[in-house]
């Protein structure tokens, strides 16, 4: 049962999408927002703000707008939360346990989902809390299956990040983090490790002769300063051997 009158209710409508990848198929915001507005409607409800936010929900404290509702709930703005599902209030225990906590402190009345209810009652915050735990399992789930299909491609040789100056991803997705020689600029970098070593010339010559009487630029557009001309003569990458993640210890002979 909700412990205050409905027309005591001040709701505040929250809506969340990630711009991450693994949320490109969630409801967008608008629609979270016309779904909601619409259950409001119907159920006579108070909707004092909306409050939209792009922000991921996996770490504690990390959504500006969320940590604000919160806020306004300890002052009494607000004492009950309308979302499109309890994902996207949290997928971490954290920020879960700041809106129980104001549950148990009678601050938050209720939190309504478009299918689901959540009051004070020890139901009714232990399914919010299976439910948002379950969100994060699913958020851990992910990173450990991410971390081991980087591992499975570093251990076929393939580079599961951007290449490097000289190399280009192979513009074919059955082909995932291969790569192949840049023809545009691959004799560029061959260059510049053939005038260090046999020429002798310093790293700033180097610089200077890309910058001024080459024009060279990388495939975003962008010319290379000394600091990146450093990076391309200690890159091991150049030579078939990289390290991944960079400065894990872990070697792997590539196949490029």
């Amino acid at each position: 049962m909700i412990e205050v009158e409905q027309n005591k209710m001040k709701y505040c409508l929250y809506a969340r999408k990630s711009t991450e990848a693994e949320e490109k198929q969630a409801l967008s915001i608008d629609s979270q927002i016309k779904e909601m507005k619409q259950i409001a409607e119907r159920e006579n409800l108070t909707i004092v703000e909306i409050r939209k936010e792009s922000h991921s929900a996996k770490e504690s404290g990390q959504r500006p707008v969320f940590e604000e509702i919160v806020k306004d709930i300890d002052t009494g703005i607000f004492n009950g939360i309308i979302t499109w599902a309890p994902d996207r209030l949290s997928r971490n225990a954290g920020d879960l346990g700041k809106l129980v906590d104001r549950m148990d402190q009678k601050k938050l009345v209720q939190i309504k989902t478009f299918g689901q209810n959540f009051t004070n009652s020890p139901s009714d915050k232990f399914l919010l809390m299976i439910l948002c735990s379950q969100a994060k399992l699913e958020n851990d789930n992910k990173s450990i299956n991410v971390k081991r299909g980087m591992r499975t491609r570093c251990e076929m040789g393939l580079w599961p990040a951007q290449p490097p100056t000289g190399y280009r991803k192979v513009n074919d997705r059955m082909a995932k983090c291969e790569v192949e020689i840049d023809p545009e600029r691959a004799d560029v970098i061959r260059q510049i490790f053939e005038k260090i070593s046999y020429e002798k010339w310093s790293v700033s010559k180097v610089h200077t002769w890309l910058r001024y009487d080459l024009n060279f630029k990388t495939h975003r557009g962008f010319h290379l300063s000394i600091g990146n001309v450093f990076k391309i003569i200690n890159n091991t990458f150049y030579y078939g051997r990289f390290e991944f993640p960079q400065g894990a210890g872990i070697w792997y002979e590539g196949k490029h």
